[in-house]
């Protein structure tokens, strides 16, 4: 029985880790060691010169074994593999993120920050992400069969599989393209604006993105924009490998 390790960026109450882990839980024996608040935007950062809280989580899936960490998502692997586990688990999961993790959003990624952890801790490793909505019709059709297939299908060292579902109507949803490349561009061009100004002539800023649909063909970004489920893979520098059974 497959061994597997789960974790997110939402945090340990998000909607997505949960349907995430019951999926999941046809595929293995589930440990699940998440965030204990969000912390999306956390990348691959990990916690160095402070303690970590770690707590045992009364999760809503019965048979999962879970802990809560005041960590990132990446510390979330590490503490799970070298404390919780003690040993490497056979496929590290990271999601449902609320949110696409493609194009170059996917540097950002906490969610991604995870898979490239579980990755180069030897783990075969799987990032999902879905839009940011409520509709999870494609998630719900595709997410056990893209499971399957891709937990199923071996990874060069330090690459992940990256996953991420439109949030249409299933009817609107053209399918899944796979070898997705990472798109160049990004769903939000970031601005920054003044929300208060100070003495002395310093600002108080915040981001303020601005959302644009634009995106090369054959790539991750721009099988979203037109409904589709992006796979795709992604090594440690953010270069697309060729999946060998494509």
């Amino acid at each position: 029985m497959k061994r597997l390790l789960i974790t997110n960026d939402d945090g340990m109450e998000a909607d997505g880790l949960i349907r995430l882990v019951r999926a999941a839980k046809a595929f293995g024996e589930v440990w699940v060691v998440a965030p204990d608040g969000q912390r999306s935007a956390s990348s691959h950062s990990l916690t160095l010169r402070d303690p970590m809280k770690v707590l045992p989580y009364d999760f809503p899936v019965d048979g999962v074994k879970s802990w809560s960490c005041s960590g990132t998502p990446a510390d979330c692997v590490r503490v799970g593999i070298h404390f919780i586990l003690h040993e490497k688990p056979d496929i590290v999961l990271s999601g449902i993120n609320y949110g696409y993790n493609s194009a170059t959003d996917i540097q950002y990624s906490g969610t991604c920050g995870a898979a490239f952890e579980g990755a180069f801790q030897g783990a075969h490793s799987i990032a999902v992400s879905e839009q940011a909505c409520p509709c999870h019709e494609v998630t719900d059709r595709y997410l056990s069969e893209l499971l399957e297939e891709l937990i199923a299908t071996p990874l060069p060292y330090g690459t992940i599989y990256n996953v991420n579902f439109p949030g249409c109507p299933l009817s609107e949803c053209g399918g899944v393209l796979r070898n997705r490349t990472v798109s160049r561009s990004m769903f939000y061009a970031d601005a920054y604006r003044v929300r208060q100004k100070l003495p002395g002539g310093g600002h108080m800023v915040q981001v303020d993105g601005n959302y644009q649909e634009k995106a090369e063909e054959e790539t991750d970004m721009h099988a979203l924009i037109h409904h589709y489920v992006s796979v795709g893979t992604v090594n440690n520098v953010g270069v697309i490998q060729t999946s060998a059974n494509r």
